[in-house]
């Protein structure tokens, strides 16, 4: 009988659930339709830029000088990255490749490109001018161990590793502005820090989940002069700093009070709180396109590979991204 019951409510649950959620249309769908066709241009990925520049500039010194430049085996990267190559089968892509092209270019072999991965310095490509709405979140990336199905099934038989990627996200532009990839044990606090040394343009807000509620993520904010900070406290939150203290309220206290006085949904949305959201989208673009693991096996290397393929997220944002608008 409780099943039936359950049953019978549920077409009208549905029907609510749909109704509050809302329907988006995209309004540019041409643009953006022909914008998802140039991700599998190759012209996108190996650029003229990219082979004018394809051997470093001789440095003044003695000894052995490198036969390719960092753009050269960014480059290469990028490709195994968004085409799932493995180390060998990219060298052998790119050498048919530049072959058709009628380039006559040396391509790196496997061993030099895993090489010089260790210490590439890979600078995301952006667009956005300041000031920046920062928004902030995280995701596991696994190196190596068992299939989710493989676990749910039969448990674990062996062990797993896993790396953490951390990303800034400006809402405006849906680029990401900073990348940091740790180790599974560091908290999401911990690595605000650095995301926010990684970012040239001036940050006017800053957003996270509720993992982020702790002094030192306000401590950074403060030490950059970001003003608003929009981090939902605990349900069981205290006031840090007492209300008659003759220093300079605390963020996070006039938040708290805030939602004391409205309620904390109303104050999502008075606060821009739910533009936190396309920090997850980009988690969800970043696993759809390269998928939820590494394909390194040590940390330096991990992190290019991360970073390499934020990058690439980046030149894809810069094709062009949908307008949508909510249907009434």
């Amino acid at each position: 009988m409780k099943h039936k019951k359950q049953a019978s409510r549920s077409p009208s649950t549905q029907r609510k659930i749909t109704a509050k959620k809302g329907q988006y249309r995209i309004s540019n769908w041409p643009d953006y339709n022909e914008s998802l066709v140039q991700r599998g241009s190759i012209t996108l990925w190996i650029s003229t830029e990219d082979t004018g520049a394809w051997q470093p500039e001789e440095l003044p010194k003695r000894g052995g000088q490198r036969r390719y430049s960092d753009g050269a085996i960014q480059c290469l990267l990028m490709v195994r990255g968004f085409f799932h190559l493995t180390l060998r089968a990219t060298e052998g892509f790119a050498r048919s490749l530049l072959e058709l092209m009628t380039l006559k270019l040396a391509v790196p072999d496997y061993t030099t490109i895993c090489k010089r991965s260790k210490e590439l310095a890979v600078c995301l490509p952006r667009k956005a001018k300041g000031p920046l709405h920062a928004v902030l979140d995280s995701t596991g990336l696994k190196v190596f161990g068992e299939g989710e199905w493989k676990v749910r099934q039969h448990g674990y038989t062996k062990r797993r590793t896993w790396r953490k990627l951390h990303l800034s996200v400006d809402s405006g532009s849906q680029e990401i502005q900073s990348v940091v990839l740790s180790e599974a044990g560091v908290d999401d606090a911990g690595a605000v820090p650095e995301l926010l040394d990684q970012i040239a343009e001036p940050v006017e807000q800053l957003s996270g989940d509720g993992a982020y509620d702790k002094r030192k993520v306000y401590q950074a904010c403060g030490e950059r002069g970001i003003a608003r900070v929009t981090i939902p406290p605990r349900k069981d939150a205290r006031i840090w700093q007492h209300g008659n203290s003759m220093s300079q309220p605390l963020v996070r206290d006039e938040n708290l009070r805030r939602i004391r006085k409205m309620g904390r949904k109303r104050w999502k949305r008075e606060s821009g709180y739910h533009q936190r959201s396309l920090a997850e989208t980009a988690m969800f673009r970043f696993k759809t396109i390269f998928g939820s693991y590494l394909q390194a096996r040590s940390l330096p290397q991990q992190e290019t590979e991360a970073r390499v393929k934020c990058a690439a997220l980046n030149r894809m944002t810069h094709l062009g991204m949908p307008d949508s608008y909510r249907v009434a």
